[in-house]
């Protein structure tokens, strides 16, 4: 794996755009860099918690008109794309994504981080300076600020004088803010207390009269009114574990256990529950179809950005795990979603006149009930009888209690204020709390952040540890699990670690400008913001570390 940049700070970039006459939109890029021709738009598909390796595990049962076999077999796919950094988790991956880059410099750390300045837990687009719009919760009050970094998407924005439009859309607030940057015309996410789809006064004080005839549609309802079950008979399903498995969550009620699934029962009442099911990934395609059409994507020659996560996938994987029927039946699902968007897509925009590219936020461990019922290593790290068994070891030996303020993204953060208050030896704290945590079940290692240079460690681990450490935003000690071992429950599964199930994602491209290829080579999620900027003839984010795809162009 080659170096990445360990240092936080951030680079700044001073653009001066020059205006420039346009040739009409070609097939593929040129060569004269004074009139980079470019495509009408580019789409950012990121599917939450897909494993690298669910483009081949379903791919005899992939529609020959669906998406998935058009991506592969007329896209160029590195199938060796790696994450560069730990924790492997939503909002950091659709963060590196845009800018080609890792936690150590865009700060976003997490989903949520300790902040030790703040001394308070931080939610990565949480935005109390803006308002919700479209919804009378706080629901929306989220934006970009704190992510340290521009995106691709600001620097199309740059490069075209901000005329280019740049919309981002996902049911995750993180999935669709992140991405789009922070100059995006636009923002869109799903608030699962009213089933609408929202935004904050970041972007606009009011929602455009299309989202909100979208809103008024109920569309959430119409899909409960469908239920959920399998496309094909379950016996078809053999790539997949017999259904209702003990290991299993139970994301619609005790008293569903396994397909057909009833979500009637939700009409109505419930809103939360469509994201745990496929059609959480239709409705995101359909307002993406929306934004299309309405704010003219893709109309003319300046190049336009959609920024779409399609974040099913995860709420699915984390409930019934990837060898689960529910998660082969959604990926199956989402291919013919992607069929019917491209097909959308070559009518609105115009066949080849457009440019994709798919990979993850991050994979998913097995569900360690899984795990065991095939003799495989796992389990689940008992962080609730640690945190009790710390607190009260810490108070006897140093007198004090309160000396951890919290754990996050397999770290603990120590309440630095109060140790410094205290007049307490620091060294003295963490290497109690290493001591402890070294000797737990399914733990590999704990040690002193501080140290991580020092620590007998693999080149890989050590520099994905190092790239995902911003000082303020990062804890003390790091948590290191076993393979197949993580923090969580008894039943579903999770992500976040070092290890390829988590850190193997899908890197694909296709359209304009991409020729059919495959390589081998290892790449990294690093490398989408670059390449798309080196076929775009833009800058490329101001904390990017990684490198051009080059064997994708044409």
């Amino acid at each position: 794996m080659r170096k990445l940049l360990l240092f936080s700070g951030l680079t700044a970039l001073a653009l001066n755009t020059v205006a420039q006459a346009r040739k009409p939109v070609a097939a593929a890029p040129t060569t004269n860099v004074n009139n980079p021709v470019r495509p009408k738009l580019v789409v950012g598909m990121v599917v939450d918690q897909m494993r690298w390796d669910y483009l081949y595990r379903y791919y005899d049962r992939y529609k020959a008109d669906g998406g998935f076999k058009r991506l592969l077999l007329q896209g160029f796919t590195a199938d060796n794309c790696l994450i560069p950094y730990t924790p492997t988790i939503t909002a950091c991956g659709h963060t590196a994504v845009y800018t080609g880059s890792v936690p150590a410099i865009h700060g976003i750390t997490g989903n949520n981080w300790y902040d030790k300045y703040e001394q308070r837990s931080v939610y990565c687009t949480e935005d109390k300076t803006v308002k919700s719009v479209g919804t009378t919760g706080a629901n929306g009050e989220m934006s970009p600020r704190n992510m340290l970094a521009n995106t691709i998407c600001d620097e199309l924005r740059l490069a075209t004088n901000f005329r280019s439009k740049v919309i981002g859309i996902a049911l995750k607030d993180r999935g669709g803010i992140l991405p789009a940057g922070h100059s995006a015309n636009a923002a869109y996410w799903y608030d699962s207390k009213t089933g609408d789809w929202i935004t904050s006064t970041y972007y606009m004080n009011d929602l455009p009269q299309w989202v909100k005839d979208y809103n008024a549609q109920k569309n959430v309802d119409k899909y409960y009114g469908l239920d959920w079950n399998t496309m094909y008979p379950k016996e078809t399903y053999v790539q997949s574990t017999a259904d209702e498995q003990p290991w299993e969550g139970k994301s619609f009620g005790a008293d569903q256990k396994g397909f057909p699934y009833d979500l009637k029962r939700f009409i109505g009442k419930n809103y939360g529950a469509i994201s745990s099911t496929p059609y959480g990934n239709a409705m995101t395609a359909e307002i993406a179809k929306a934004a299309v059409i309405n704010e003219q994507l893709g109309a003319d020659d300046i190049t336009d950005f959609l920024a779409v996560s399609f974040s099913s996938t995860d709420y699915v994987g984390h409930a019934f795990g990837p060898n689960s029927i529910e998660q082969e039946d959604d990926f199956l699902r989402l291919d013919t979603t992607f069929g019917n968007f491209f097909k959308f897509l070559d009518e609105k925009v115009g066949k080849g006149q457009y440019t994709v590219f798919l990979t993850a936020d991050h994979g998913v461990a097995h569900v360690p009930g899984f795990n065991k019922a095939n003799k495989l290593p796992g389990g689940t790290i008992e962080d609730d009888r640690w945190n009790k068994e710390l607190a009260a070891g810490l108070k006897e030996k140093f007198g004090a209690d309160k000396l951890i303020a919290g754990s996050y993204n397999y770290q603990i953060h120590l309440n630095q204020h109060k140790i410094d208050s205290l007049n307490l030896d620091k060294k003295a704290v963490k290497q109690y709390i290493v001591d402890y945590l070294s000797k737990q079940p399914g733990i590999s290692r704990a040690f002193d952040l501080s140290e991580i240079m020092n620590i007998p460690f693999t080149a890989t681990q050590r520099e994905m540890m190092s790239n995902g450490w911003y000082p303020s935003r990062s804890g003390d000690i790091q948590i290191v699990t076993q393979p197949g071992w993580f923090d969580g429950s008894a039943t579903g599964t999770t992500h976040g670690a070092w290890n390829p199930y988590d850190a193997h994602i899908p890197m694909v491209f296709y359209g304009w400008g991409i020729k059919q290829g495959r390589t081998n080579r290892e790449t990294y999620m690093t490398d989408f913001a670059p390449t798309i900027a080196a076929l775009l003839h833009i800058q490329m984010p101001n904390g990017t570390v990684g490198k051009v795809v080059e064997e994708a162009f044409k």
